[in-house]
């Protein structure tokens, strides 16, 4: 009773305005009034500031000059601050500096490394499942013979150049006209030659003795392989050149290897393949791939079409990623700010891979691109234009 008669006789006053407020008729005149008054209020305060405005628009478009002045020389200032971060940020020397990297990058590729009973290099030789060469007797002349072969499932260019004791995958591609490896399909045709050579067609103005020239072989050799009856030949004959072998743009052009570069837009070599000194232990080292640098950010393409087999983070390549290609070549690419394929991924060539970033071991940001060859790293300048 105590309490109750406080909350009467008016203690507790702000308590009691708050429980009469709660439970007021929401449409009472007192609230409507209320309501009304601070509508009221809120409008006239809008209106004068809207006179203040107004009589503020004069000065602005008297002295519109000086706000624009303003702008214009932060702009000019932030343009050039922008400027200055993106040229250091390309045009900084790029050096991977650690040591063993050769070691390094052996044990990240050796799971990927080629392995078959034989494989071609650079040249288009093919060796053995031991590593050996195969080898082609030069003074050999006995006539050439042709047989057909059936593509099967599973067949590379190389796999039937060894079946046929072919020592130079060119062979097969000249004789057979093979403008990319890539489309040959199980039951295809295909001419196997006796022996390693290609097919020369004569072209006006040519002679037996021009074309045993410009091929490095003998009268009697060229004579007695395509079993000529006399020295005299025509325009439109077709020749077997014993020995003789695609130039290399040729063969990497039928083989799908003529690998595009992983940088489109701008970007500065700052560091080769091969043997340097490092900057870093001042003892002799090899840099086992080329770096590119270019702005964080910058879109990395895959080199050659092929699978994602890793993708992951290192204390050294920081975010990589690596790619198996056909015929014993891999592709990694280091560094990355972001990674933005997955393993597995099938990936054509300029299929996007991830950005360049500066992860790892960096000193700026730039693409680290190694290029593995049957488990050996090549230098990328053979293979990739840049």
């Amino acid at each position: 009773m105590e309490i109750i008669n406080c909350i009467q006789t008016g203690n507790y006053g702000g308590f009691r305005k708050s429980i009469l407020r709660s439970y007021a008729p929401r449409n009472s005149s007192k609230s409507f009034r209320h309501i009304f008054l601070e509508t009221k209020g809120r409008i006239i305060y809008g209106l004068k500031k809207i006179r203040h405005v107004k009589k503020a628009i004069p000065f602005l478009l008297k002295f519109w000059r000086i706000p624009a002045a303003a702008f214009a020389v932060t702009a000019i200032f932030y343009g050039i601050y922008a400027y200055v971060n993106y040229s250091r940020s390309f045009f900084s020397t790029v050096v991977l500096n650690f040591p063993n990297e050769e070691k390094m990058l052996a044990v990240a590729m050796e799971d990927f490394a080629f392995s078959d009973t034989g494989y071609y290099d650079l040249e288009g030789n093919i060796f053995d499942g031991q590593g050996e060469p195969l080898s082609y007797d030069v003074s050999f002349s006995e006539p050439v013979k042709f047989t057909t072969y059936t593509v099967r499932a599973g067949d590379t260019i190389s796999g039937i150049s060894l079946k046929f004791s072919l020592s130079n995958i060119s062979t097969l591609i000249a004789v057979n006209k093979i403008e990319n490896v890539r489309a040959l399909r199980a039951g295809q045709k295909l001419k196997i030659p006796s022996e390693d050579g290609l097919v020369h067609v004569v072209a006006s103005g040519e002679n037996i003795g021009s074309i045993c020239s410009k091929y490095g072989i003998s009268l009697q050799q060229l004579v007695d392989v395509n079993e000529l009856e006399s020295n005299v030949i025509k325009p439109g004959d077709s020749l077997f050149i014993p020995g003789a072998k695609l130039d290399s743009v040729t063969l990497k052009r039928a083989m799908g290897e003529l690998f595009s570069c992983p940088i489109k837009s701008f970007y500065r070599v700052t560091d080769k393949y091969g043997q340097r000194i490092n900057p870093v232990t001042n003892l002799p080292g090899k840099h086992t791939g080329v770096d590119l640098a270019c702005p964080t950010g910058t879109p990395i393409k895959a080199a050659l079409s092929g699978t994602v087999v890793y993708t992951g983070n290192s204390n050294v390549w920081g975010n990589y990623v690596i790619v198996k290609h056909i015929d014993g070549y891999q592709t990694l690419y280091a560094h990355m700010s972001k990674i933005t394929c997955k393993k597995g991924d099938s990936v054509t060539q300029n299929s996007q891979l991830g950005l360049v970033g500066s992860t790892g071991m960096s000193t700026g940001p730039h693409l680290h691109f190694t290029v593995y060859k049957n488990g050996v790293t090549v230098d990328p300048a053979t293979v990739v234009k840049y």
